[in-house]
């Protein structure tokens, strides 16, 4: 009982700093620990439960940094660019074609997993036309956010990412193969929110095709690290990348590093551009494999101490036997509101842990519990905590709580249809 305690403690601590704004995550998930770990009386076995916790999540924390390594070569040399000059083109001044374009071009951007540049990019080319339109840009908003949540299930996106982490399981074959089918059907529901916006606004605003004009309202900057020379090159290494990941011709974190290396050989071959290149996306880099590596010290103390397992008992025994079956569906519909009102850091490596270990005991598999977390993240999109929807409000030129406001049921949508996806392929049971 003693270290359940302890282990409750832990996690409310963590929880209550960085919910706070006292301390960064990466430096809770350290610090706090250790405390308590001391605590526990673990002593000078700490280290060895923290260099443990560490070797388990290197892979992920190799994978993420490669990854946000090479996207962001591919960014900045352009890959994406003819495809987005196209959606401009295709949409014209049509709001069903608008909307549509919206959902496709957020989809594409946010391949990279990071919402802030999608944000970025995906306003920056569409705001014009929504104006121009006289679009409703709440539309623009919320399409961003659920093409956004689906797209970060790919590996290197956060919440996949952490909840590997945090429950130590495969991050490509146990978590997100599985998902693909679902992935498919959250954007297939994004495409169809689109198409009834566009109609909706093709009424409000009296459009009739007789007024249909095409051609881009905005033209796409081209500034000097581009490379358009190298598109199809760079599109073959990508898709390269990606065959290569689904076949497993290489443990991930290899191919990303393989793939990372040509691409900046090949787009920026002077030493110069590759650092200029390495420069521009280190923030990321280090700020994702520093939280990724106290996140893994983080659970090799809860786990070494005990507490883990001490607080997974504690809940076994509030958790009627004839609900702990269902944990996995449970997970899924808890996952709304509480990545709405915690960080996602909070919740994956909080939470989550303890959930899997108390589901463990009825026989539900942790990667369930891993995919059953990652249903709210629609939701989570529109949480206050998160940067990426004050810079979308602000570029938008919209307040918060209306974005919140005008999505929030649609979210809550699309998380039940992602959850129902998943039950009917399996990949969550809905009891086991």
């Amino acid at each position: 009982m003693t270290l359940a305690l302890l282990g409750f403690a832990t996690v409310a601590t963590f929880i209550l700093l960085i919910m706070t704004r006292r301390l960064s995550a990466a430096v809770a998930l350290i610090a706090v620990p250790i405390l308590f770990g001391l605590l526990a009386g673990a002593g000078d076995e700490l280290g060895a439960m923290v260099v443990k916790g560490i070797v388990d999540v290197a892979p992920i924390a190799l994978l993420l940094s490669f990854a946000i390594l090479y996207f962001g070569i591919m960014m900045d040399a352009g890959l994406f660019d003819p495809l987005v000059r196209r959606i401009l083109d295709f949409v014209g001044n049509d709001p069903m074609r608008i909307a549509v374009g919206t959902a496709a071009l957020s989809s594409l951007v946010s391949i990279d997993g990071d919402g802030t540049t999608t944000a970025l990019i995906v306003i920056s080319a569409l705001l014009p036309v929504y104006r121009t339109v006289g679009m409703n840009p709440l539309i623009l908003a919320t399409l961003l956010g659920l093409t956004n949540s689906v797209m970060n299930y790919v590996p290197w996106g956060g919440p996949s990412a952490r909840a590997a982490t945090a429950l130590k399981i495969d991050l490509v074959h146990d978590l997100f193969i599985p998902m693909v089918p679902t992935m498919l059907v959250g954007l297939g529901f994004a495409f169809l929110l689109a198409w009834r916006f566009g109609r909706s606004e093709r009424q409000r605003l009296g459009w009739a095709p007789e007024a249909m004009r095409l051609g881009a309202a905005v033209e796409i900057a081209s500034p000097p690290e581009r490379r358009p020379h190298l598109f199809w090159v760079n599109l073959l290494l990508t898709l390269g990348l990606m065959g290569g990941m689904f076949a497993g011709l290489a443990p991930l974190p290899v191919l990303m590093m393989g793939a990372f290396a040509l691409a900046a050989t090949i787009n920026y071959p002077r030493l110069k551009e590759q650092r200029e290149r390495i420069d521009a996306h280190a923030t990321n880099v280090v700020t994702l494999v520093a939280l990724i590596f106290a996140a893994g010290s983080f659970t090799g103390i809860l786990e070494g101490t005990g507490m883990l397992d001490a607080m997974a008992r504690a809940i076994l025994a509030g958790v009627p036997p004839s609900m702990g079956p269902y944990l996995a569906p449970i997970t899924a519909m808890l996952s709304m509101p509480l990545t709405f009102l915690m960080s996602n850091d909070a919740y994956y490596f909080g939470i989550v842990p303890v959930v899997a270990q108390a589901a463990s005991s009825f026989g539900v598999p942790a990667e369930a519990i891993a995919r059953a977390s990652l249903i709210g993240q629609p939701v989570h999109s529109l949480s206050p905590l998160l940067a990426p929807i004050y810079l979308a409000c602000a570029l938008l030129g919209v307040e918060v709580g209306d974005v919140q406001r005008f999505a929030l049921k649609y979210a809550i949508l699309m998380s039940l249809i992602l959850l129902a996806a998943m039950l009917l392929t399996g990949i969550v049971p809905l009891s086991v």
